[in-house]
C-alpha cells in the first residue's frame, strides 16, 4: 500500500512541476495546491499506515496509533488551502488590474 501511495506522490509532484514552470498565473496556483497535497501523502506515508487502538490512559491494548501526523496533516491542509485561497485572489486582483494573466506580460517592455 505504501508503494502505491509513494507512486502517486511522484506523479503528482511530477504534475505540480509541469504546472509551476508555465506561464499562466492560474495553472501555477494549480501547481502549488497539487505539490501541497502530495507533501501531506508523502508525509503521511513516512508517519506509517498503521492500525492499532486510540492512545487512552488504562486501555488495555497491545499496539496504539500515534495520533501525531494525522493532527499534523489536519493543520497543513487547512493552512494550504488558506493560502491558496489567498493566491486565487492575489492573481485575481492582478488579472483585473493589469488585464493579463500571462508572467510574461506582467514583466514589462522587453526587447525583441
Amino acid at each position: 500500500m505504501e508503494t502505491m501511495i509513494i507512486l502517486l506522490v511522484g506523479v503528482l509532484v511530477s504534475t505540480a512541476t509541469y504546472l509551476l514552470l508555465s506561464k499562466n498565473m492560474i495553472r501555477i496556483v494549480l501547481g502549488t495546491a497539487i505539490l501541497s497535497h502530495a507533501i501531506h501523502l508523502l508525509l503521511m506515508t513516512m508517519g506509517g499506515l498503521k492500525k492499532g487502538r486510540v492512545p487512552i490512559l488504562g486501555g488495555q491494548a497491545d499496539t496504539y496509533t500515534d495520533a501525531l501526523p494525522q493532527a499534523l496533516i489536519l493543520t497543513a491542509i487547512v493552512i494550504s488551502f488558506a493560502v491558496t485561497a489567498f493566491f486565487l485572489v492575489l492573481v485575481y486582483r492582478t488579472y483585473q488590474t493589469t488585464g493579463a494573466d500571462n508572467l510574461y506580460d506582467l514583466k514589462g517592455p522587453h526587447d525583441e
